[in-house]
This record gives C-alpha cells, sequence and structure tokens, in this order.
C-alpha cells in the first residue's frame, strides 16, 4: 500500500470512493479502513476530510435528494400543459438513475441508515417528490389530458418503474441514457392514459 506522504487525497476523492463501496457493499457492509485502502492511505487519515462514515452517507444522500427536486421543478418550469410536465419530470428522474446508478443505489437502500433527525429530513425531501409527481397526475386528471383512477398509485408505478433503471442501466450496454429517459417518459404517459400516448 502506498504510505500517506506519497497520496495526494481530497474530500472529494474520500467522497467519491465511499460512494462506490457503499453502492457495491452497502453502508453497513463497509468498513473506514475500506474506503482508506482505495484510496491508498492509513484510515485515521480519513479524518482529515470527513467526521465519520455517516457523515459521508449525509452528504449522499443530501446531495442526492436535493439534485432530485431541483431536476424536477426545473423540468416542469414555464410548462402548463399536463402531458409535457409529466413527460419532463419523468424524463430528468429516469435520467437521473440511469447517469447517477450509485448515488441512487445508495439513496434508496441507505437513507434509512440515517440516525435521526437527518434520516426523517432526507425521507421528507423524497416524499415530496413523490406528493409533487401525484399532483402533476392529479392536476392532469382534473384538466381532463389523463384517465387514472388513482393518482397516487400512477405516481408511485412511474417512480418505481425509474428507480429500478439504477438496478440494471450500463453506460456500455444496448440503450444510451436519453434513450431510456425517453422511453420511460413515453411510459409514464401511457401509465396515466395520456390523450397522446
Amino acid at each position: 500500500m502506498s504510505t500517506d506522504t506519497r497520496v495526494t487525497v481530497t474530500s472529494d476523492a474520500v467522497l467519491d470512493a465511499a460512494l462506490t463501496l457503499f453502492s457495491q457493499r452497502g453502508y453497513h457492509g463497509t468498513a473506514l479502513s475500506q474506503i482508506a485502502e482505495v484510496l491508498g492511505i492509513r484510515t485515521p487519515s480519513l479524518y482529515n476530510h470527513m467526521r465519520s462514515k455517516h457523515e459521508l452517507l449525509l452528504t449522499i444522500v443530501d446531495e442526492t435528494t436535493a439534485g432530485v427536486l431541483a431536476d424536477f421543478h426545473q423540468a416542469i418550469a414555464g410548462s402548463t400543459d399536463p402531458e409535457q410536465r409529466l413527460y419532463q419530470a419523468t424524463l430528468v428522474y429516469a435520467r437521473r438513475h440511469a447517469t447517477h446508478t450509485r448515488e441512487a443505489l445508495v439513496v434508496n437502500r441507505d437513507t434509512a441508515s440515517l440516525v435521526q433527525p437527518h434520516r426523517d429530513q432526507m425521507q421528507q425531501r423524497r416524499r415530496e417528490h413523490g406528493h409533487a409527481m401525484r399532483g402533476l397526475i392529479a392536476d392532469g386528471v382534473a384538466a381532463g389530458a389523463f384517465t387514472v383512477d388513482s393518482p397516487a398509485l400512477a405516481s408511485f408505478a412511474i417512480r418505481e418503474m425509474c428507480v429500478s433503471i439504477a438496478r440494471w442501466f450500463r453506460p456500455d450496454g444496448e440503450f444510451t441514457a436519453p434513450a431510456v429517459a425517453e422511453q420511460y417518459a413515453r411510459f409514464a404517459l401511457r401509465i396515466v392514459n395520456a390523450k397522446s400516448a
């Protein structure tokens, strides 16, 4: 193993290594010593860049959930058309799960490992996104653009469909991230029986 004196490590590198290992092994299945080994440093040196393993998880979940909400609001801004809003909201959510697979795996599996009050705060962000998607669908039903009995179930189906992308998508696979996102956005319109679907 390289010695600390020969290795320059940044806080971003520590976070990236933790993200990779958390996504592969899970938060509880990853030891700080394993993160240090990947970086070629001794475990105590990690504390120059973080306070704890929990802090690394919190940073990953915080940045990811904030990014999901930012994507959503940006995607629907400036449009009042129900189909376009749902299409764009699904497009960015699906694309994020194809381009940020490590983050998606960690957030969806390990958010429950956060201590309070952080766990509730992060889960509230996820609920906020779910409620917003459901609201888009309910608005479309009220406008006569969608025909679906339960906007809540439709929202859940669309979001779970997108979440699954992180479990199977590979950048070197048959489909590109933009192609997958576009197809999933079209699937979403079919789920709500949009007129154009």
